[in-house]
């Protein structure tokens, strides 16, 4: 059964960091996207970065280049992302989701994770 599951919300500080977590099982991490997004309320969701694991290509949405990392690790099976400099604006439940290529085009994604809260806040 193909599952993702994200982990490492919480609650930060303007400025401050956060690596969320996107554990993949019943599936392995060869010739898939795998992308994070997310979505604060009552805006529809968004994507944030995408890692092609056919190619090792990284693609990330505008606002949150220079600032978001993502990473995978597949003796872990295990997606990253990697959130520095983090703005109140990045509040939002983030989600992890998986497809053949990268795109921005959320219809396009699917087994998607329960979502992980991250508030960012002083």
């Amino acid at each position: 059964q193909v599952q993702l599951v994200e982990s490492g919300g919480g609650l930060v500080q303007p400025g401050g960091s956060l690596r969320l977590s996107c554990a993949a099982s019943g599936f392995t991490l060869d010739d898939v996207a795998i992308g994070w997004f997310r979505q604060a309320p009552e805006k529809e969701r968004e994507g944030v970065a995408c890692i092609s694991t056919s190619d090792g290509s990284t693609h990330y949405y505008y606002s949150v280049k220079g600032r978001f990392t993502i990473s995978r690790d597949n003796a872990k099976n295990t997606v990253y992302l990697q959130m520095n400099s983090l703005k109140p604006e990045d509040t939002a439940v983030y989600y992890c989701a998986k497809t053949d290529f990268c795109t921005w085009y959320v219809a396009r994604w699917g087994s998607w994770g329960q979502g992980t809260q991250v508030t960012v806040s002083s």
